[in-house]
This record gives C-alpha cells, structure tokens and sequence, in this order.
C-alpha cells in the first residue's frame, strides 16, 4: 500500500477490524514519514443494472447514490459514517436479489426506508422528491404522517 503523504510503499497494518458489510478496515503506518492513514476494502459484487423511467439501462453507481443521501441530509447532524451505512447497506441489499436488472424505483424505496430511520427531514426532502408530493397540501400530509407515527 502507498502512503498517501509521501508516496512511500514501505508502509505497515497496525490495526485490521471487520466490519458488517463484509468490508474490513486497515490503520497503517508509513514506516518513512510515520504518518498514519486507514484504508477500507470490501469485496466487489456485481450489482443488477439499474433499469431508469426511461428504460434506460445503467451501471449502479455508489458515488451517485451517496451523492443523492448527502444532498437530502444537507445541512443536518448526520454524519458521513452513517450515509456511508445506508449506501453500503442498499448495494448489499441489491447484490442479494440476485437478478440481473432491477427497476431504479427499488433503489429509491430502500433509500427513503433508510433515511426515515436515519432523519426525518432529510426524509421529507427525499419524499418531496422521489414520492409524488405535488404541492404543499402533499407535503403537509407527509409531515402529518410522519408526526402521528412519532407521537
């Protein structure tokens, strides 16, 4: 592994943790400047490709789908660690359907599932979004849904 501070290959592994996901994490050290880093490496799996309303066909995009959680918890105290979650547990949700193509509106499901636990405005950002929320009275009623379930 090269040290991202000054490109040295003569690094170590002080410390390796597995994770949920299947992914295990690395600390390292670089033996030349003695700066530490972490590395992350998880398994590639194929994922379905992803079927868009236009019937469009493309490759599933993690950096895409992190990109979409981030814009709808802008803002709010939820951290990187837990986007990183939710993305890595939608992919792996994809990877078990063990089909070859999937419509892009299971993706949105398992997103929306995953922020209404996650934070429940960054959940009503997405909803406004990817549900059919026209108008304010739409919205309102989402807000309302969202209130009685909590109280």
């Amino acid at each position: 592994m090269r040290c991202p501070h000054c490109e040295s290959e003569n690094t170590k592994v002080i410390d390796t943790t597995h994770d949920s996901k299947g992914g295990i994490r690395r600390r390292r050290e670089c033996e030349d400047c003695n700066q530490r880093f972490s590395t992350y490496e998880r398994a590639i799996l194929s994922t379905p490709l992803i079927i868009k309303k236009d019937n469009m066909r493309e490759e599933f995009d993690r950096n895409k789908l992190i990109r979409g959680i981030r814009i709808a918890c802008a803002k709010r105290p939820v951290p990187a660690a837990k986007i990183e979650r939710l993305a890595g547990e939608v992919e792996s949700k994809l990877q078990k359907m063990t089909k070859l193509e999937i419509p892009s509106r299971i993706i949105g499901d398992l997103v929306i599932d995953g922020l209404h636990d996650l934070d429940k405005i960054a959940y009503i950002r997405y909803a406004i979004v990817y549900l059919p929320l026209n108008n304010l009275n739409d919205i309102l009623d989402e807000i309302n849904r969202l209130l009685i379930v909590e109280g």
